[in-house]
């Protein structure tokens, strides 16, 4: 496993390992990183930031991350939070679940496709928007901004908020 360290980018982007050997167990990350796995790999694994199978890598897992990306094999399923690729030269056995899907031409997936809405909580809504909660409250409370009040909370569908993003900038 090889840590390398590139200055003056984000925190994520600084935080690359690199997986080149056999490895079985658990592998949980609670900070973002970029994890690249070239070789093979048995257990669960949960990261943050970006996960790449590179196309020698062998994954038979249970894969919770935000954006994953696959060039190699995979057997089990996958929870993408953000983002799953599927690269020409990937293989995926298992069921997937995400919001955005792109699987480029030559992939192979076998398996169970579930596209998830991404929900954001208030506080997450007011740090996309960068705007203060209160402001974000008033909005969705009048009905200019979409959102879905339960049991007293606020929810935001991301690509609702996208959308009505872009007639935003339209009436400007």
């Amino acid at each position: 496993m090889a840590l390398r360290d590139r200055r003056g980018k984000n925190e994520a982007e600084q935080k690359l390992i690199e997986i080149n050997a056999e490895m079985k167990g658990t592998l949980s990350f609670s900070d973002p990183v970029n994890l690249r796995i070239n070789g093979l790999f048995v257990g669960s694994l949960e990261t943050k930031g970006t996960l790449t199978v590179g196309e020698t890598a062998r994954v038979e897992a249970r894969i919770t991350g935000e954006n994953v990306i696959v060039a190699g094999k995979i057997q089990g399923d996958v929870l993408a939070s953000k983002m799953l690729v599927l690269m020409p030269s990937a293989e995926l056995m298992g069921n997937i679940s995400t919001p955005k899907l792109n699987i480029v031409e030559g992939a192979i997936f076998e398996g169970q496709c579930r596209m998830l809405n991404e929900q954001l909580s208030l506080e997450e809504t007011a740090r996309y928007l960068e705007l203060d909660i209160s402001s974000v409250v008033e909005m969705a409370n009048a009905g200019t901004l979409p959102g879905i009040k339960t049991d007293d909370a606020w929810k935001f569908d991301r690509a609702k908020i996208d959308h009505w993003i872009t007639l935003e900038k339209a009436k400007g």
